[in-house]
């Protein structure tokens, strides 16, 4: 399974920061998919996660209003625009699938990518 994430850099606070995804219309059609983050010495967490049956997302509370998930099935891609940029959002972002297209947006599918680091700092 192909998951391929750039995009990540350095971006100073209340910026913005486009994270895609490069991977297979099957995947983005067919398979749960979504973002996940990991700051240093903290677990992964969930970000946000697109519903394949329906198209509906998710969002975790922390960037709910500053993040938005979309994908581009033409191009085989699943992006996320960052917004309002905080610190704290300082993470290696990674984009990951499963083949539940229901499974629930946590950190444990099967699937991921190797990860884009984003800095958020002055």
């Amino acid at each position: 399974v192909q998951l391929q994430a750039s995009g990540g850099g350095l971006v100073q606070p209340g910026g913005s920061l486009t994270l895609s995804c490069a991977t297979s219309k099957f995947i983005l059609e067919s398979y749960a998919i979504g973002w996940f983050r990991q700051a240093p010495g903290k677990e992964r967490e969930a970000v946000s996660c697109i519903n394949n049956r329906d198209g509906s997302t998710y969002y975790e509370d922390p960037v709910r209003g500053r993040f938005a998930i979309s994908r581009d099935v033409a191009k085989s891609t699943l992006y996320l625009h960052m917004n309002n940029l905080k610190p704290e959002d300082t993470a290696v972002y990674y984009c990951a699938a499963d083949p539940i297209p229901l499974r629930a947006c946590i950190p444990t599918w099967d699937f991921w990518g190797q990860g884009t680091q984003v800095t958020v700092s002055s």
